[in-house]
């Protein structure tokens, strides 16, 4: 479980608090195996006997003062009785993982029997759309066969297909056997028959240990739809079969209710990967598209507001379905028509899955990102609840979660991998804030509730792997993070101590929140304001503007760069490149809204320091392949020039590229040999990515080099079309300049 905070230090009260400037937060990554130094927790079992609060319901932790009998919460304070098993337990503390750590992951007993517990297998089911071209099926079937090599043999695979109807496959049997449920054509219309009754669950899930072969078989099998079996279901009967054939929410919603009848005996958790060539067009959940093409202009609408919103709430509702059958769903989109993601995208991000966007079959990582996404440790039916020390409490919580309707600051995850990150900001509980003459420190507390699917031989705690071979045992699990943070005396102490990826982090989240609900200009513009009153506020704390005659000169020079405090520095590029970004940029410079969407789903996920690579990309120089020259250097082609190196490598987080200046010596390997420096940095980034990026070679001066230069965003004019200009980054912190004189007159 990976923490940071957007300050290590937190502010003494509510008015230190605001005269920072800063958010006010931190990130957590729960099913990290190791915390953010590298350290992993103590695990213990016997987790339903770890003592809690009376009073805030706080776990013991080490920073709770002990003695024989009874123990003091470090989060309230409450004086708490020790019952007689923990007197017992306590008296020999190296053998207890909460009294040797603050990082704990503990086994808790199961309700269920024995004989249910071997019942938790992994349950797999493709949906695949064939109302698609045969390059659709052909990377489908590529992915399919790359995660068939993922899952473990103990796991149960159903194969399903969808377009006018829904066809579910049979692989149990000596050849494949489909069943087909036609759909009905209008948004209102449920199937004339139950997918349980067209094909009992059990015969439809197959074992991939003894069918492994047979559901590749099926695979080969398929076709897409042709208009000829559209016309003839249109002679059956079912009108305008020819206008669409792509009935994606009537199936998504008949294959939960299928596999919800078996949640908690045949399974713990079904994955449903939906494989998705364009917009739903038929049945229920149809969406329509023509809205992409409005002339919002002429009707004085900004366009971006108007598209960012979902057109229904089917697919959130029958979201809500998928989490109460214990189904988690990840939709790979490959398309480069406008599909609503808006409305499609509630499907994975509240049932825990992902969403996939691939413009293209060409050179889409789809087969590599399945392979990786299963073969990651992921735990499900998690629960998570972050706890304060009384002077302050969780004031906003963001990511893919479900909050519980009864509880507060308790989110539900359903499916949660080691990449998952969520973010909490605080608010101070009154107007007191921290005490600064006692030595309590602020404490926040992190418990992550959830379940995973283990051999019985067993697996050491940080293999939890769903990758793991034999058979299948279901474990619940209790990770516990305590934490104690300092206060700061002065506001110094505050900048000194903030980590800017954090606050990037907190940033990117309330920026989407504010795009979705305001549109992009507002979220633009929070951006702006926001670096503003920091400016202000730092140039403010430091004194650098000077008075005269009892009124503030604006002719002193105002430290736009943060010069004096190096922890903050970062942060106006930062905000320059996410204006830059594709999440922020406006509909009319080109941006599909699409392609917003899933970035706003990706980045809401990533840990900080991905985040970083994903807003401003590093860029690194090597003299020669096996020598680096300089490890950052600015997005900018200045910072290329002055260099002097040959070779430059950029991380833009889900796409690498190697460039080589048209200056390079040609004696230079070109791409880089296998076994040098470079690529084993590649390989390294590769390896730690949630995703898999895609790695381009490009000679200066001999290949087309816009894929790199448009990085280069330092020259690029924040609120233009992207091309080279006087504009850019010097006359944005110019912009700034001038507000923040604006803002201290």
């Amino acid at each position: 479980m990976a923490v940071r905070a957007t300050v290590s230090r937190f502010p003494i009260d509510a008015d230190a608090q605001e005269a920072s400037g800063l958010p006010w937060g931190l990130t957590v990554t729960p099913f990290a195996a190791k915390d953010e130094n590298g350290i992993g927790p103590a695990y213990g079992s016997n987790g339903h006997l770890l003592p809690r609060c009376e009073n805030c319901y706080a776990y013991f932790n080490t920073y709770c003062e002990l003695d024989q009998w009874a123990w003091n919460c470090s989060l309230c304070g409450t004086l708490n009785g020790l019952p007689s098993d923990a007197i017992a337990r306590y008296s020999n503390p190296q053998s207890i993982a909460e009294m040797s750590s603050s990082f704990i992951d503990l086994e808790l007993p199961l309700d269920a029997s024995e004989e249910e517990m071997t019942q938790a297998r992994p349950v797999y089911v493709a949906a695949i759309d064939i109302s698609s071209s045969e390059e659709f099926l052909e990377l489908t079937k590529s992915a399919l066969l790359a995660a068939l090599e993922a899952l473990s043999p103990g796991s149960l695979f159903g194969l399903a297909t969808f377009s006018h109807k829904i066809g579910l496959y049979d692989v149990q049997g000596p050849i494949p056997v489909v069943k087909n449920v036609f759909i009905p054509p209008d948004a209102e219309s449920s199937l004339p028959l139950e997918l349980e009754d067209a094909m009992p669950l059990l015969q439809f899930l197959a074992p991939v240990k003894t069918c492994k072969d047979r559901i590749a078989a099926a695979l080969e099998t398929l076709r897409p739809i042709t208009s000829w079996e559209r016309s003839s279901g249109a002679a059956q009967g079912l009108d305008s079969v020819l206008m669409g054939g792509r009935g994606f929410g009537t199936a998504m919603e008949a294959l939960f209710n299928y596999l919800g009848s078996e949640f908690g005996n045949t399974f713990a958790l079904a994955r449903v990967f939906a494989f998705l060539s364009g917009p739903p067009d038929y049945g229920r959940g149809q969406l329509d598209t023509s809205r992409y093409g409005e002339q919002y202009a002429s009707k004085r609408v900004d366009a971006d507001r108007a598209l960012l919103p979902e057109q229904t709430p089917f697919y959130k509702d029958i979201a809500t379905i998928a989490v109460q059958s214990g189904v988690c769903v990840d939709v790979f989109a490959v398309t480069n028509e406008y599909t609503d993601l808006a409305s499609l995208k509630f499907l994975s991000i509240e049932s825990g899955g992902s969403l996939f966007l691939y413009s293209s079959t060409d050179d889409s990582t789809l087969p590599q990102d399945m392979f990786r996404m299963l073969n990651r440790p992921y735990a499900f039916n998690c629960v998570l609840r972050l706890r304060t020390s009384t002077e302050f409490k969780p004031l906003h919580s963001f990511g893919h979660f479900f909050a519980d309707p009864q509880y507060e600051n308790l989110q539900h995850i359903i499916c949660c991998d080691s990449y998952a990150t969520y973010a909490y900001d605080f608010e101070f509980a009154d107007n007191t804030g921290f005490s600064r003459h006692s030595g309590e420190q602020p404490v926040v507390q992190i418990a992550f509730q959830y379940s995973v699917v283990v051999p019985p031989e067993g697996l050491p705690n940080s293999e939890m792997s769903s990758s793991s071979r034999g058979k299948h045992t279901l474990q619940r699990r209790l990770r516990i993070r305590t934490m104690n943070f300092g206060t700061a005396k002065n506001i110094n102490e505050i900048y000194d101590s903030v980590d800017h990826e954090v606050v990037l982090s907190l940033l990117v989240h309330k920026v989407i929140l504010v795009s979705l609900e305001d549109g992009v200009r507002e979220g633009r513009a929070l951006l702006h304001d926001w670096l503003v009153i920091l400016t202000t506020q730092y140039n403010d704390a430091f004194q650098l503007v000077q008075y005269k005659n009892g009124n503030k000169s604006m002719s002193s020079q105002i430290d736009i760069t943060f010069s004096q405090c190096p922890q903050l520095e970062p942060l106006p590029r930062l905000v320059f490149a996410l204006l830059r970004n594709p999440l922020l940029r406006f509909h009319e410079e080109g941006v599909h809204p699409d392609y917003r969407i899933y970035l706003q789903c990706l980045f809401s996920v990533l840990e900080p320091s991905s985040l970083h690579c994903g807003i401003y990309p590093a860029l690194m120089s090597y003299s020669t392949p096996d020598k680096q020259a300089y490890p950052r250097h600015s997005l900018s082609r200045a910072a290329l020039i002055t260099s002097g190196s040959p070779i430059f490598f950029l991380d833009a987080y889900s796409t690498l590229i190697v460039f080589y200046s048209s200056t390079a010596d040609s004696s230079l390997p070109f791409p880089p040999p296998q076994d040098c420096l470079l690529r084993k940095t590649i390989n390294k980034v590769k390896q730690e990515r949630s995703i898999t990026p895609k790695l381009m070679f490009i000679r200066g001066g001999q290949d087309d080099a816009s894929a790199f230069e448009n990085y280069l965003i330092e020259e690029q004019d924040v609120d233009g079309s992207g091309f080279a200009s006087a504009m850019g980054f010097v006359s944005f912190l110019d912009d700034i300049s001038q507000s923040v004189a604006e803002h201290m007159k």
